[in-house]
């Protein structure tokens, strides 16, 4: 049985998206003849549910000596496992990067969650996909370094030469298409509707 952590309007941090959120519904999943939801899921307004684990309340964070800042949670460790290939032996193809295996990416802790490519569009081009399966892994220490150039040059502008402050604008310009869900939904909706 599940109880519900959080409450309609709380300030949570989003781990999933590394972002602070408003809790606008919470959401519990009932079973006929049950006292108790079965799980309790959260709306807060970035395009899905999440789960309590998904999410970590302001007083948590504040509470917590482990968690130092909230940077923490832009680095998660994503990494790539090799999956057998059932269309092909790694006979089949040598000229393969890594024969008979495709790239997937983990991006839950659990070693389950992730990013996978269909078969045929790795045979198509393999050493592309393996290109881009690395590119994916090291997105968010990417985002994390973005991040760090960007408070640098917002923090201490005068420290900057001129060459740093536009490739902060252009770090911060990424990070807010990274994390501002909103703002790409309307962008979507709007081509969608044009």
């Amino acid at each position: 049985m599940a109880k519900a952590l959080f409450h309609k309007n709380q300030r949570v941090f989003v781990k999933p998206v590394g972002t602070w959120a408003l809790v606008e519904r919470v959401i519990p999943h009932w079973v006929k003849d049950v006292d108790q939801p079965l799980k309790v899921t959260y709306d807060v307004g970035l395009g899905r549910e999440f789960v309590a684990n998904e999410l970590v309340s302001e007083g948590a964070m504040r509470e917590t000596d482990k968690i130092e800042d909230e940077d923490d949670f832009l680095y998660e460790n994503w990494r790539i496992h090799r999956a057998k290939a059932r269309w092909q032996g790694a006979e089949a193809n040598p000229s393969h990067p890594y024969p008979g295996t495709y790239p997937v990416i983990f991006t839950d802790e659990q070693d389950w969650g992730g990013w996978r490519v269909p078969g045929a569009e790795y045979d198509r081009d393999p050493a592309r996909i393996e290109h881009q399966a690395r590119m994916v892994v090291n997105a968010p220490d990417m985002l994390r370094l973005l991040k760090a150039v960007a408070d640098f040059a917002t923090e201490q502008p005068e420290n900057c030469p001129n060459e740093i402050l536009a490739i902060s604008k252009r770090c911060a310009a990424i990070l807010r298409h990274v994390y501002d869900v909103n703002e790409e939904l309307e962008a979507e909706l709007a081509r969608a509707a044009g």
